[in-house]
Protein backbone atom coordinates (compact mmCIF):
# COMPACT_ATOMS: atom_id res chain seq x y z
CA UNK A 1 0.00 0.00 0.00
CA UNK A 2 1.37 3.43 -1.53
CA UNK A 3 0.23 7.00 -0.39
CA UNK A 4 0.88 8.76 2.92
CA UNK A 5 -2.27 10.43 4.91
CA UNK A 6 -1.12 14.05 3.53
CA UNK A 7 -1.00 12.46 -0.48
CA UNK A 8 -3.90 11.14 -0.55
CA UNK A 9 -5.75 14.13 2.07
CA UNK A 10 -4.28 16.39 -1.01
CA UNK A 11 -5.66 14.70 -3.49
CA UNK A 12 -9.43 14.20 -1.82
CA UNK A 13 -9.09 17.74 -1.21
CA UNK A 14 -7.05 20.09 -2.87
CA UNK A 15 -5.62 18.75 -6.21
CA UNK A 16 -9.26 19.47 -8.87
CA UNK A 17 -12.30 18.31 -9.34
CA UNK A 18 -11.46 16.57 -12.62
CA UNK A 19 -11.08 12.90 -12.02
CA UNK A 20 -10.42 10.73 -15.10
CA UNK A 21 -11.57 7.11 -13.95
CA UNK A 22 -10.02 4.64 -16.26
CA UNK A 23 -11.72 1.45 -16.46
CA UNK A 24 -15.67 2.70 -15.54
CA UNK A 25 -18.14 1.53 -17.33
CA UNK A 26 -22.44 1.92 -17.44
CA UNK A 27 -21.73 -1.74 -15.63
CA UNK A 28 -23.48 -1.18 -12.19
CA UNK A 29 -21.96 -3.91 -10.67
CA UNK A 30 -18.44 -3.21 -10.85
CA UNK A 31 -16.46 -1.32 -8.10
CA UNK A 32 -15.67 1.67 -10.57
CA UNK A 33 -18.86 2.84 -11.12
CA UNK A 34 -20.11 2.72 -6.94
CA UNK A 35 -16.75 4.42 -6.33
CA UNK A 36 -17.64 6.91 -9.14
CA UNK A 37 -21.22 8.20 -7.39
CA UNK A 38 -19.16 8.44 -3.95
CA UNK A 39 -16.61 10.51 -5.92
CA UNK A 40 -19.56 12.39 -8.01
CA UNK A 41 -21.24 12.80 -4.09
CA UNK A 42 -18.34 14.85 -2.78
CA UNK A 43 -18.66 17.08 -5.86
CA UNK A 44 -16.05 15.82 -8.31
CA UNK A 45 -16.32 15.83 -11.99
CA UNK A 46 -16.28 11.88 -13.23
CA UNK A 47 -15.27 11.54 -16.48
CA UNK A 48 -15.55 7.90 -17.91
CA UNK A 49 -12.46 6.21 -19.60
CA UNK A 50 -13.09 2.92 -20.81
CA UNK A 51 -12.66 1.55 -25.02
CA UNK A 52 -16.23 1.53 -25.45
CA UNK A 53 -16.64 5.81 -24.09
CA UNK A 54 -19.82 5.05 -22.69
CA UNK A 55 -21.88 7.82 -20.76
CA UNK A 56 -21.74 7.26 -17.15
CA UNK A 57 -24.05 9.42 -14.47
CA UNK A 58 -24.61 12.02 -17.50
CA UNK A 59 -20.60 12.39 -18.02
CA UNK A 60 -19.64 11.53 -21.85
CA UNK A 61 -17.13 8.91 -22.17
CA UNK A 62 -14.04 8.73 -23.76
CA UNK A 63 -11.73 5.69 -25.48
CA UNK A 64 -8.96 6.90 -23.98
CA UNK A 65 -7.31 9.66 -22.04
CA UNK A 66 -5.77 11.91 -24.51
CA UNK A 67 -8.88 12.26 -25.96
CA UNK A 68 -10.37 13.93 -23.21
CA UNK A 69 -10.79 17.85 -24.45
CA UNK A 70 -10.26 19.19 -21.08
CA UNK A 71 -7.90 19.33 -18.45
CA UNK A 72 -7.66 16.64 -15.67
CA UNK A 73 -6.60 16.70 -12.21
CA UNK A 74 -6.40 13.28 -11.05
CA UNK A 75 -6.19 9.55 -12.69
CA UNK A 76 -8.43 7.08 -11.22
CA UNK A 77 -7.29 3.52 -12.46
CA UNK A 78 -9.57 0.42 -12.27
CA UNK A 79 -7.86 -1.80 -14.89
CA UNK A 80 -5.53 -4.75 -14.14
CA UNK A 81 -2.11 -4.36 -13.09
CA UNK A 82 -0.03 -5.38 -15.72
CA UNK A 83 -2.28 -2.49 -17.93
CA UNK A 84 -1.87 0.35 -15.04
CA UNK A 85 1.54 1.62 -16.01
CA UNK A 86 0.90 2.56 -19.56
CA UNK A 87 -1.99 4.59 -17.53
CA UNK A 88 -0.34 6.32 -15.46
CA UNK A 89 2.41 7.53 -18.28
CA UNK A 90 -0.25 8.71 -20.07
CA UNK A 91 -1.29 10.56 -17.14
CA UNK A 92 1.61 12.27 -16.62
CA UNK A 93 1.74 12.91 -20.82
CA UNK A 94 -1.79 14.37 -20.31
CA UNK A 95 -0.47 16.83 -17.72
CA UNK A 96 -3.07 15.36 -14.47
CA UNK A 97 -1.90 16.37 -11.46
CA UNK A 98 -2.26 12.47 -9.58
CA UNK A 99 -2.80 9.18 -10.12
CA UNK A 100 -4.58 7.04 -8.09
CA UNK A 101 -3.94 3.14 -8.32
CA UNK A 102 -7.25 1.30 -6.93
CA UNK A 103 -7.17 -1.35 -4.56
CA UNK A 104 -5.28 -4.45 -5.65
CA UNK A 105 -4.19 -2.29 -8.46
CA UNK A 106 -0.53 -2.60 -8.15
CA UNK A 107 2.83 -1.55 -10.52
CA UNK A 108 5.97 -0.36 -8.45
CA UNK A 109 7.90 1.09 -11.26
CA UNK A 110 4.80 2.80 -12.60
CA UNK A 111 4.75 4.44 -8.93
CA UNK A 112 8.71 5.29 -8.76
CA UNK A 113 8.10 6.85 -12.40
CA UNK A 114 5.14 8.78 -11.87
CA UNK A 115 6.34 10.30 -8.52
CA UNK A 116 9.97 11.07 -10.43
CA UNK A 117 7.94 13.06 -13.03
CA UNK A 118 6.51 14.97 -10.26
CA UNK A 119 2.73 13.65 -9.81
CA UNK A 120 1.01 12.49 -6.77
CA UNK A 121 -0.05 9.13 -6.49
CA UNK A 122 -1.71 6.95 -4.56
CA UNK A 123 -1.82 2.63 -4.98
CA UNK A 124 -3.48 0.18 -3.38
CA UNK A 125 -6.04 2.14 -1.63
CA UNK A 126 -9.70 3.30 -2.74
CA UNK A 127 -10.87 6.90 -2.26
CA UNK A 128 -13.96 6.29 -1.54
CA UNK A 129 -13.27 4.21 1.63
CA UNK A 130 -10.40 7.26 2.01
CA UNK A 131 -13.40 9.36 1.83
CA UNK A 132 -14.83 7.70 4.97
CA UNK A 133 -12.18 7.68 6.88
CA UNK A 134 -11.85 11.38 7.00
CA UNK A 135 -15.12 11.93 7.54
CA UNK A 136 -16.04 13.46 4.05
CA UNK A 137 -19.23 11.16 3.53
Amino acid sequence: MHGDEQTIRRILTELGDTWAVVGLSSNQRRAAYGVAGVLRRFGKRVVPVHPKAETVHGEPGYPTLAAIPFPVDVVDVFVNSDLAGPVADQAVAVGASAVWFQLGVIDEAAFARTRAAGLDMVMDRCPAIELDSLGYR
